[in-house]
């Protein structure tokens, strides 16, 4: 109800639309967005290209579920964690308000934040591992990829004493980067994707499989995944 309230409220709609407060508001609202389910950046279909599918519409239906279990079930859930502490009112922002509201779940709290940061962290350098191996064997050829993994891990080293807002700002200035190259494409590409999802999709063919289709259309036909 809080969130629900303020959202809505006069006071809300005041401070969010004065100026400055409205271009910090889109600035981290969009970039956290990113940075939560990787929407728009093009990084996603590089793992989606590696499944074993009947065809590319199938495939992207199941990877657009990332988003909705990233963003509306795991980050709710964090929020709801978070505002229902009461500790957001201290001034305290970023990881130290998440253990600090997380602590007053007893055991079960620390356990679950302990648990959720390990899983994340541990898919998260995996994934983009994988991302800029593909990208930079794609780009250079096979021989690159082993110095790739070993400037992957110095990087991740180099990450994990680094100052938070360094980070961040990494992250932030690596996804926008990623983010205008894909979306222009996205935009090219639109009457390709709106092709096969009529033919897989709107036209009750999602199970049909590409299989027998040649090859140099597979290829094309894969691109909306």
């Amino acid at each position: 109800m809080l969130i629900l309230r303020d959202a809505f409220s006069g006071t809300a709609a005041v401070g969010g639309f004065a100026g400055a407060g409205l271009m910090q508001a889109m600035r981290y609202g969009v970039a956290r967005g990113l940075f939560s389910n990787e929407s728009g950046l093009g990084s996603a279909p590089i793992v989606a290209a590696s499944a074993q599918t009947r065809n590319p519409v199938r495939q992207a239906l199941v990877s657009s579920t990332g988003t909705f279990w990233d963003t509306v079930v795991i980050c709710l859930m964090t929020g709801l964690v978070l505002v229902s502490s009461g500790d957001w009112t201290k001034g305290i922002k970023g990881d130290e308000l998440t253990n600090l509201a997380f602590s007053h779940i007893p055991v079960l709290g620390q356990i679950v934040l302990t648990i959720g940061l390990l899983t994340f962290v541990f898919s998260t350098i995996l994934g983009w591992s994988f991302y800029g191996e593909k990208a930079a064997e794609y780009l250079f050829g096979a021989s690159v990829v082993k110095p790739y993994r070993v400037l992957w891990v110095i990087s991740v080293m180099v990450g994990s004493v680094a100052t938070l807002k360094v980070v961040w700002d990494f992250a932030d200035i690596a996804n926008g980067l990623m983010a205008i190259p894909n979306l222009i494409s996205l935009l090219f590409l639109s009457n390709v994707i709106v092709k096969e999802t009529k033919d897989y999709l709107w036209e009750g063919n999602l199970e049909k499989s590409t299989e027998n289709i040649p090859l140099d259309v597979a290829n094309s036909v894969s691109l909306p995944s």
